[in-house]
């Protein structure tokens, strides 16, 4: 499977590890950078780029890294067609496919050991999607919303409740 990959100076360690990790588990690194540490780059100069590359690449996943994985996760979610969730566990990891269907995944570099933060990119890149019709559901209702920025209609026991009303 073809991954590809963006972070900051922050992740820059562990996306370098992750490439050669990748290539021996046979599955196929797309870099988009950082290629050399600046302490002063910006996040979504790589991570915006990693994310268009799986829109572009159907079958693809993506992983984005910096110090926390939040700006990155935020930087990847911005383009049409990924959705990207901060892992931080295992548990998170499964869920992230599991339930989001998520196509990229984001993790914080210093959160974690260089050995967490490999498990958890692995574990998301073993779970499959199982298309239960709920998280089918709620995942269409994001995407049309993505694509019409209208609000997905309130169930029945909201209606005349809170703000909408």
């Amino acid at each position: 499977m073809r991954v590809h990959l963006g972070s900051d100076h922050a992740g820059l360690e562990l996306k370098d590890h992750l490439k050669s990790w990748l290539t021996e588990h046979g599955h196929e690194p797309v870099d988009h950078g950082p290629f050399v540490y600046d302490a002063l780059d910006d996040y979504p100069v790589f991570c915006l780029r990693a994310a268009a590359g799986v829109v572009a690449d159907p079958g693809s996943l993506g992983v984005v890294i910096g110090g926390s994985g939040n700006g990155e996760q935020i930087a990847a979610n911005k383009v049409a067609g990924v959705r990207s969730a901060l892992v931080w566990s295992e548990e998170t990891a499964v869920l992230a496919r599991e339930h989001n269907n998520a196509n990229v995944i984001s993790v914080g570099g210093r959160m974690h050991s260089l050995a967490d933060m490999t498990r958890f990119v692995e574990v998301f890149l073993d779970t499959p999607f199982p298309g239960d019709e709920r998280h089918v559901r709620r995942i269409g209702m994001l995407t049309d919303f993505e694509l019409t920025g209208e609000f997905p209609p309130l169930p029945e026991s909201a209606v005349g409740l809170g703000p909408d009303a």
